[in-house]
């Protein structure tokens, strides 16, 4: 039982998060805290929390859980703000898709990393945001990975470990480098295809007439180009350099599929298309199973 939850940045993530334990039974009290008042009253009036402040100082004072569910860009910022306000036997943990960053910034404050942080990143969400978009399902059936570092108590992580599963997640465990590479591939690197398709679709002449006969496919792989801006701003240089080098890679394997196409390769376009459903079909009977 978490006595009391306070969630730095009350939207889709950390709202949901508040969510799923609610529906469980397994927190008391849930403080919010943010900058956005319209955002904050939502989520009272939604029942996702129960009280709200903007000071982040005085929204973790007292609780035995905090969550920060702010875009990277911010939180080193929170952590400052957190100095001397914790309570004895509080636990903080994020949710953010770059783990060296969050550890970068959490050093630069403290010294070093505090027994009481476990570095986490639920892989869950959607294109949309704020607190109305939150619900208590998202993180069902759904991977959080932790990356706790040795300074990490493992009574910390393993109170960090129980809230995930409460709601319903199944927990992974990695080094920081290595999250940071898988989410490069996994995660990072389909948003910026995304993002700069749209973008270059848009920036063409005839972009009236190209988005009016787009089909499902279309908007199926461009769905997460809906993403905030900002976050995923702050998460591209957060993780530049594995970004950059998923980037580069992927660009030679678009130079290879041009060649293919100019020297009219039809069994070389076969082979990649055919190897690309087998390697898609297996994902995605893995994720449903």
């Amino acid at each position: 039982m978490i006595r009391r939850l306070a969630v730095i940045g009350v939207g889709l993530i950390g709202g949901s998060l508040a969510r799923a334990l609610r529906a469980e039974d397994a927190v008391g009290e849930v403080v919010g805290c943010g900058r956005g008042v319209e955002n904050l009253e939502t989520a009272m009036r939604l029942g996702i929390i129960d009280h709200y402040t903007h000071n982040i100082g005085a929204a973790v004072e007292g609780a035995d859980m905090v969550f920060l569910a702010v875009p990277l860009g911010a939180m080193r910022d929170v952590f400052q703000a957190m100095c001397g306000r914790l309570a004895s036997d509080a636990v903080v943990t994020d949710g953010g898709s770059v783990k060296g960053s969050v550890v970068r910034d959490c050093k630069a404050v403290f010294g070093d990393i505090p027994a009481w942080f476990v570095p986490g990143h639920p892989i869950a969400g959607t294109e949309n945001s704020g607190a109305e978009a939150a619900f208590a399902e998202l993180y069902r059936r759904r991977r959080v990975i932790l990356t706790p570092l040795p300074e990490t108590a493992p009574a910390a992580l393993g109170r960090v470990e129980a809230m995930w599963q409460l709601c319903g997640a199944d927990i992974v465990e990695m080094s920081v480098a290595h999250h940071d590479e898988v989410l490069a591939a996994t995660s990072h690197l389909p948003h910026m295809l995304a993002y700069t398709l749209v973008d270059s679709l848009a920036r063409m002449k005839e972009n009236d007439e190209i988005f009016r006969y787009a089909a499902g496919g279309f908007r199926d792989f461009t769905r997460i180009a809906s993403s905030n801006p900002v976050m995923w701003r702050d998460i591209c240089i957060a993780n530049s350099d594995a970004i950059g080098g998923m980037l580069e890679a992927f660009a030679n394997e678009l130079t290879e599929l041009s060649d293919t196409l100019r020297r009219g390769d039809s069994d070389h376009l076969l082979k990649i298309f055919s190897r690309a459903k087998a390697a898609r079909d297996r994902f995605v009977d893995g994720v449903e199973a």
